[in-house]
């Protein structure tokens, strides 16, 4: 088929951004399958940056594109979205095309996260190779670096940059999972990391779209490069192999490793200054110093980047939101199946039949430790450490949970799930070993969220319930402790003085010393240890005598919100049995101040029963791991109910009397954020001067007020003598004189203190509306019975009288039994 008319780059790119407004979406997809079947990649070329950019939105958040994020499922233009970013589809095919001719595509590093462009601005190069000979030095008067990208690395670094982005929300709202975006992450995951089989070929195979062998660098470009001997593994793998046309396999892995890079570089590449400093090795340290003595020294120094020139200027307030993280949760998910996929074959062999594997499989093999390991940790230690003490962070929590449990996800459809095992496989201790700070150094950050956390909640009480459920296989902590015991043998070094702890980002190689690691696990878990939290690090054991205290007050603070939940039950059970259908006319215990300030959740007798169902599992679950005695814990359990009988249920926190009041010490704040205790919330002042209810009537509340003001005043006197008096007229004038007694639920300050209060008339329940009706209703059955005004007024009166001394005579009665 004869090309059409060629026209000039500019008239076509002109007449895509003309129709790009005025037509619809399907129009506009399928007028881009025919232009990118029929033009050649010289014009397709000069289209491929703007059409990127017009679909993922541009880098600085201006031009939103086709907001993926917000494009929910089960529409139409979700259907058309898929087909045309498929990994198959169109647009892939037009990223090959380009690939195939060598083009390449400029991108500020200014869009990086921050750890990677201060590591750019300083000179060093970042451990991933992603990096290698792609920077673009700022020609003269320009004082930007940026990145010289093949079509496919292009167009993936801006699909995952798209994540970073604010999320622009249209009329029709898909939820953080249940959009375009999420599922076209899964799609290319499952594409080019398959569990099964290998990675489709491009439909423009040639040696031109593999990875290059890195060009060596100027000598006038002195860059560190900390990463420059970790290289990939296709290009590893063809060093070995007599030619590349031998397995053609080798020439498709690429896209599967570039893929994972850059997701894992733009996604989990974000941390503080103070984590960014503790993981610099000494040797990245020492080689960084020569760097600056070295450009100190030249005459003509590369242009730098505004700023001071240090790693402060990548400072960034970055927060992950919500959905980032459940993307990456995604991404470990299918790590981990894809991993598990590895032939058992390839499992069980020796480490010296590596080399004769696929480079599919050597991927499979090390992509977890190698890839993911340490940024995924850093990642998730920022999380624990900024994340708000709410709900919401069952999203890094459950990440977190999906890393520790590759065993959940088989790679294989037809092998069984290990979701609902007792104990952990054998074969899983090496992988306990080798991230043993994924479980240690992890779940004390968690205890320490835990001890902070209002565990009433049922979704709080649920996260420490599925963090001890997956920590309660008996051979997991058994593994653990395992673990911890290789780490702290102390005789190592003595045997091992040549060598040095070498991670990939220290110039270490997982394969090419996967042999003599796996013969010294000792060596191995240190190795990983220290390469994650420094060479000087402090391990604190998770099972030692620190950390047993911590969960033993976690546990205390599971009893406190065990009966907390429980007095929210019964003061629930209790309003309700009071909303009767006569408290509607005022016969009912007017208490204006009982207010409940509990959660205000709906529903809360189901919550209460969930939450002691949650926290009574996490229990059982934590004296399992860390075999706490069942008479220590019946002990624990036992104080906490007779404290709560001592203190009663509407004791206030522990606070100090101040100048001006009571003040909350520090295990009053806690009390207060575990729902142990909390002050009872009532008005101190004039019971009088509240503010009008919607219930009352305005004018007759200040009527009234100015009344009984007036009765007050002239009548106090002979008020405070009947209600002085112990006998029965004393009795009957205390209950219809208001005579408040001293506050017990809060403090008294030195003005409730001196404050007198004398006994008083009120006339202010006259002016609600409920009153106003009840007695519109008698003054209308008098009126029936043929009562006159001013009889029926009398016998209005003489009855409530009698009905309130008759209450108040049964109320003594029954207080004397």
């Amino acid at each position: 088929m004869a090309g059409p008319v060629l026209q000039q780059p500019s008239y076509l790119l002109a007449n895509l951004r003309a129709d790009w407004t005025t037509k619809p979406l399907l129009q506009r997809c399928q007028e881009l399958v025919k232009v990118i079947e029929d033009y050649p990649a010289k014009e397709l070329h000069l289209i491929f940056p703007w059409l990127v950019e017009s679909i993922f939105g541009s880098l600085d958040g201006v031009i939103v594109g086709w907001n993926l994020r917000s494009l929910p499922l089960r529409t139409n233009e979700h259907g058309i979205v898929m087909d045309f970013l498929d990994p198959s589809g169109p647009m892939m095919k037009l990223v090959y095309k380009l690939q195939a001719e060598e083009y390449k595509y400029e991108m500020p590093i200014s869009y990086l996260p921050g750890p990677v462009k201060a590591s750019i601005q300083e000179g060093v190069l970042p451990d991933s190779p992603l990096f290698h000979n792609k920077l673009q030095f700022p020609v003269s008067g320009l004082l930007s670096f940026s990145m010289s990208l093949n079509p496919f690395e292009y167009y993936m670094f801006n699909f995952a940059s798209s994540l970073l982005s604010p999320k622009t929300y249209t009329t029709t709202n898909a939820t953080t999972t249940d959009n375009a975006y999420f599922v076209l992450v899964d799609t290319y995951l499952k594409y080019f990391l398959p569990t099964e089989g290998n990675v489709p070929s491009s439909p423009f195979s040639d040696t031109r779209g593999t990875v290059s062998p890195p060009a060596p660098r100027s000598p006038s470009v002195p860059f560190v490069g900390y990463g420059a001997h970790s290289t990939s593994l296709l290009k590893r793998h063809i060093s070995h192999q007599p030619s590349v046309n031998a397995d053609p396999a080798a020439q498709e892995i690429w896209r599967s490793e570039t893929l994972l890079q850059v997701f894992v570089e733009l996604w989990l590449h974000h941390y503080s200054l103070e984590i960014y400093q503790k993981l610099q090795s000494p040797q990245v340290k020492l080689a960084l110093l020569q760097y600056r003595l070295n450009m100190s020294s030249m005459p003509c120094q590369p242009p730098a980047l505004p700023g001071p020139g240090n790693h402060h200027t990548y400072q960034e307030p970055f927060s992950p939101t919500e959905e980032h993280v459940l993307v990456v949760r995604l991404l470990v998910k299918h790590l981990h199946a894809f991993s598990n996929s590895l032939k058992p074959e390839q499992i069980a062999s020796s480490p010296s039949t590596h080399s004769h594997a696929s480079p599919l499989e050597e991927f499979k093999r090390v992509v977890v430790q190698r890839f993911v390991q340490q940024k995924l940790y850093v990642f998730l230690q920022h999380c624990f450490g900024h994340w708000p003490l709410d709900a919401s962070f069952r999203a890094v929590l459950e990440t977190w949970l999906s890393y520790i449990q590759p065993w959940r996800y088989p790679g294989e459809k037809n092998q069984p799930a290990d979701g609902q095992i007792r104990s952990v496989p054998e074969k899983w201790a090496s992988f306990v070993q080798e991230n043993l700070l994924m479980y240690t150094k992890l779940f004390q950050g968690f205890l320490n969220r835990a001890v902070r956390t209002d565990l009433v909640n049922a979704k709080n009480a649920q996260m420490v319930f599925r963090v001890a459920k997956v920590f309660s296989p008996p051979n997991l902590a058994d593994m653990i402790q395992q673990a911890e015991q290789l780490f702290l043998e102390p005789e190592l070094l003595h045997h091992r003085q040549h060598r040095v702890f070498l991670t990939p980002s220290h110039g270490g190689s997982f394969l090419s010393s996967r042999q003599a690691v796996t013969t010294d696990t000792v060596f191995k878990v240190k190795s990983h240890v220290y390469s994650l939290e420094g060479q000087d690090c402090q391990y604190k054991q998770m099972f030692g005598n620190e950390l047993r205290g911590t969960v033993l007050k976690l546990v205390q603070i599971i009893a406190q919100a065990r009966q907390t939940a429980k007095r929210i039950s019964d003061h629930s059970a209790e309003v309700a049995a009071n909303n009767s259908f006569l408290s509607w006319f005022g016969m009912g215990p007017p208490e204006l101040n009982n207010t409940f300030n509990g959660g205000e959740v709906d529903d809360m007798g189901e919550c209460v029963k969930k939450t002691h169902e949650f926290l009574d599992k996490a229990l059982d679950c934590l004296c399992q791991i860390f075999r706490l005695n069942a008479g220590q814990l019946s002990q624990v359990m036992a104080n906490m109910a007779s404290a709560e009988d001592d203190m009663g249920s509407k004791q206030m926190p522990d606070c100090i009397v101040g100048e001006s009041g009571p003040m909350l010490t520090d295990l009053g704040r806690m009390q207060i954020i575990n729902g142990q205790r909390r002050f009872e919330i009532e008005y101190q002042g004039d019971p009088e001067l509240q503010p009008i209810r919607s219930y009352e009537n305005a004018f007759l509340v200040r009527l009234l007020y100015q009344m009984s003001s007036f009765i007050n005043r002239r009548f106090g006197n002979r008020m405070a003598a009947l209600c002085s008096r112990t006998d029965f007229l004393g009795s009957v004038g205390r209950h219809y004189l208001r005579c408040p007694p001293a506050s017990r639920h809060s403090p008294p300050t030195r003005r409730s203190l001196e404050r007198h209060t004398r006994p008083r008339l009120s006339l202010r329940g006259l002016a609600s509306y409920r009153t106003l009706l009840s007695v519109l209703l008698l003054y209308l059955l008098a009126a029936l019975l043929s009562f006159g005004p001013l009889s029926s007024t009398a016998l209005i009166l003489v009855a409530g009288l009698l009905y309130e001394l008759l209450t108040h005579l049964l109320a003594e009665k029954v207080k004397s039994h």
